[in-house]
């Protein structure tokens, strides 16, 4: 993200808690809820788009003053954390919810929560979601939901005036008027609802249903559009370029490390996620390739005699037939961390039963031939394995 997009959530975020501030100083009362009301008007699906959430992990990104929260953990038993960027916000909510059962409430920025997080069944936001950057928000959201996690969330479409969404990933200015007189601006991304699918469909997320929700009332013509998405149980692959390697690079390695926290994956540049590994440099084996781009992209040391080949995959994109070796790392020193001038860095260890989206294809081809059982889709590639030489002939 960019430091106008950066400039623009900060700006937002002051004026989020003034707003909450404001209503801490006037002591505004609201009524609890009986069920979610998505939009402005009460005709509108209430809780029952969210599922079944008895026993589930649920998250309230952007929760306000709390009440939806507090709603849901106390009609279904679901264990809620609802977040907020804003002190004052989380301040109502928490002078207001003390000791509900199931209910957790966090003063965070909703990107860095979501790194953090547990996996969620169910993720929900009630005209928060235009607050933040998409291209910030989507991916840290696609890697918090479970898959076949379900997300729903409002957005604005038309302001009061009648000004309606954008087809670019610009925010704008909103304001936002303060009960007994006064008002704030606040930043807003007021997308159209086509590029909102796309966007998702970026990070893996699928959209199922797009509700349009109107302003009753005369003279107000602010709509909101509820979108109801899910991401699919599967993980999906992001294909290769079709561009056919340099010569001296035709034979690729990646590396599987499988430690405590999981498994390590990085984000290159282009978004996807992958395995540590690259090309074959001349002169040099399989399992030194692999040794030498795990230092150079982790900073993470292992030795030779640490690395087994599982083997090779072959593929073909378009009319270029690719070859990698997938290979596994059972020892190895260090943390992994971003290195200078690397195109892959924010390396993180994922659970295998909760692997990010968007992998990229030849890493998603390496770990369904480590792991054949884990849920991953990706085009079809040969593998032949290699046999270990780190483990004795059967008798």
């Amino acid at each position: 993200m960019g430091d106008n997009a950066l400039d623009v959530e900060r700006h937002t975020r002051l004026a989020w808690d003034a707003y909450g501030t404001h209503h801490v100083r006037r002591g505004t009362t609201l009524t609890e809820v009986t069920r979610i009301a998505w939009g402005p008007a009460a005709n509108g699906p209430g809780d029952d788009i969210l599922g079944d959430l008895r026993g589930l992990r649920v998250l309230d990104l952007g929760c306000g003053p709390g009440r939806h929260a507090a709603h849901l953990a106390r009609t279904y038993g679901a264990q809620v954390d609802a977040v907020d960027v804003s002190p004052s916000q989380i301040e109502r909510a928490r002078s207001r919810y003390p000791d509900v059962r199931g209910l957790r409430l966090v003063n965070a920025d909703a990107v860095e929560h979501l790194s953090t997080a547990a996996p969620y069944d169910v993720i929900y936001s009630l005209s928060t979601f235009h607050f933040l950057d998409p291209h910030r928000l989507l991916p840290a959201l696609a890697t918090a939901l479970k898959p076949g996690g379900r997300l729903c969330f409002t957005v604005l479409h038309t302001n009061s005036v009648g000004d309606g969404p954008t087809s670019t990933v610009t925010p704008r200015p909103e304001i936002l008027h303060l009960a007994g007189g006064g008002e704030l601006t606040m930043h807003m991304w007021v997308l159209t609802p086509e590029l909102w699918e796309d966007l998702l469909g970026q990070y893996g997320l699928h959209v199922q249903d797009i509700t349009v929700l109107d302003t009753p009332e005369e003279n107000n013509n602010a709509s909101y559009r509820l979108f109801q998405v899910h991401r699919p149980a599967r993980i999906t692959a992001r294909p290769r370029t079709p561009k056919p390697p340099d010569p001296r690079a035709a034979v690729g390695v990646g590396a599987v490390l499988l430690g405590p926290r999981g498994l390590l994956l990085g984000r290159h540049r282009l978004g996807t996620r992958e395995l540590p590994g690259g090309t074959v440099e001349p002169g040099e084996s399989l399992q030194e390739a692999v040794v030498r781009e795990l230092a150079e992209e982790t900073g993470l040391h292992a030795d030779p005699a640490d690395v087994r080949l599982l083997g090779m995959l072959l593929d073909q994109v378009g009319d270029v037939v690719r070859i990698t070796f997938g290979a596994l790392v059972t020892r190895w020193r260090g943390e992994p961390a971003d290195q200078p001038d690397e195109s892959v860095g924010d390396w993180r260890w994922w659970p295998l039963d909760a692997l990010p989206p968007d992998l990229f294809e030849c890493s998603a081809q390496i770990l369904t031939a480590w792991r054949p059982d884990l849920p991953i889709d990706h085009a079809p590639a040969r593998f032949t394995p290699v046999t270990d030489p780190h483990t004795p002939p059967a008798a």
